[in-house]
């Protein structure tokens, strides 16, 4: 009998929820098939069986969230009855690791004569586990200078959640006795009611990746002032050089995109402008040495942000691979955690649903994030005479604390007069 447990997806994660059994009870599985779906606050992943076998037992359903190495699943031997279902998870279980013996890890605790010293030593882990809450909810402490430990958190373990430290400060701005601060059993109030008895409505609850989508958007409006400047650019010169490029390219198995230009773009500036690779870090500025390049990758259900790291060290070719192999495994699901994580500057395209230009939320903690536009035929001036060029608007917002709006002009009109007159050499 082998026991499945829930994966660590990263560093700072505690727990998982999972999403989706593809197989079910009694179904034959081989080693390293895809066993169940999960959502994490980082990726949405599939994860494979560690041991080939028969599905034995579900010990967690879809939509429960666990504890990171929590036993989830077991995988026995055909015809094996499932054994009955485990008060409490493992939380010492690894993937694939075979049951321990009748004496568990909890029952050697409790035989273990020195109790007052393992209570002191389990408090003391307690501790350690909500002072280190994601990094996120440390930084939003640090900036609003407020001591983590003070919070009762309410989520695995006592661990200060966002919605905690949120909740918390807003008390505390509100005058709000300085009690620590619980998650509202109840929604937060709206105004008015959203929908009244016996309106013709569907209540459909949110998915676990939608959830986080909005937690996190709603914490990017609150944390950082947003601005925007939009840059009209000429993309003619672009379209004839990917014309000329694109078999090229296809025979060395990469598609050449709009997408790759404009990253390869990008990234000079980013070399140019520091300012907008950069974070704050409460009173202190922090600058990205390196460029990890997210690309926002539109999913059926949700939109996720895999990072290209080192995108800078990648030619015209290398970006057009890479920007092709996180689409494709962010739609397939097939990311690793560390591929969504440590960001320092964002593209996302709107424009490809047609939209004239985007003004999206900066991808936290990051300082700015770049909109592309659709890029369509216009009638432009050019000379006094008016002519037809694919056109795009390109927008950037930016975290006004830091970046102000000529930085963001200077970057945009370097980003201009790449694109607009893009050397054959660059690529």
């Amino acid at each position: 009998m082998t026991n499945v447990v829930m994966p660590q997806m990263g560093e700072s994660i505690a727990e998982g929820t999972i999403v989706r059994w593809i197989k079910k009870v009694g179904d034959s599985i081989d080693r390293d098939e895809p066993l169940f779906e999960i959502s994490t606050d980082k990726v949405d992943a599939e994860i494979p069986s560690p041991a080939a076998g028969v599905l034995t037992e579900i010990k967690v359903k879809e939509g429960e969230t666990v504890a990171v190495n929590s036993v989830v699943a077991t995988i026995g031997n055909a015809g094996e009855v499932a054994a009955a279902p485990a008060a409490t998870a493992l939380p010492e279980a690894a993937v694939g690791q075979p049951e321990s013996g009748p004496a568990t890890a909890a029952e050697e605790r409790t035989t273990t004569p020195d109790t007052a010293a393992h209570d002191e030593t389990h408090a003391d882990a307690e501790d350690v586990r909500r002072q280190k809450s994601s990094p996120l909810v440390r930084r939003i402490a640090q900036e609003h200078k407020v001591d983590i430990a003070h919070i009762q958190g309410t989520g695995l373990s006592g661990r200060v959640t966002k919605q905690d430290i949120l909740d918390y400060i807003e008390s505390a701005k509100s005058g709000a006795a300085a009690a620590p601060a619980a998650r509202p059993s109840a929604p937060a109030p709206v105004p008015g009611p959203v929908y009244s008895p016996g309106e013709n409505v569907q209540v459909v609850p949110m998915s676990v990746m939608r959830k986080k989508i909005a937690e996190h958007m709603v914490l990017s409006a609150r944390t950082s002032p947003h601005v925007y400047s939009v840059y009209e650019v000429n993309f003619a010169r672009i379209a004839a050089l990917r014309e000329k490029k694109k078999a090229a390219y296809e025979t060395a198995g990469a598609k050449l995109t709009f997408t790759a230009f404009i990253a390869k773009v990008a990234i000079d500036a980013l070399r140019q402008f520091p300012i907008v690779n950069a974070s704050i870090d409460g009173d202190n500025i922090v600058y990205k040495k390196d460029i990890n390049l997210g690309i926002a990758v539109a999913l059926d259900n949700g939109l996720i942000v895999p990072v290209i790291r080192n995108a800078d060290e990648k030619n015209l070719l290398g970006l057009s691979r890479a920007i092709d192999d996180v689409a494709t495994r962010a739609r397939t699901k097939k990311l690793n955690p560390e591929e969504v994580q440590a960001g320092t500057f964002t593209i996302t395209n709107p424009g490809i649903f047609g939209a004239l230009y985007g003004l999206p939320l900066i991808n936290q903690p990051q300082v700015a994030i770049l909109g592309v536009g659709a890029i369509e035929k216009r009638a432009v001036v050019i000379d006094d005479a008016i002519a037809i060029r694919p056109v795009c608007h390109v927008t950037l917002g930016y975290d006004h604390r830091l970046v102000d709006g000529a930085d963001a002009g200077r970057f945009l009109a370097f980003m201009k007069e790449r694109l607009e007159n893009f050397d054959e050499g660059w690529t």
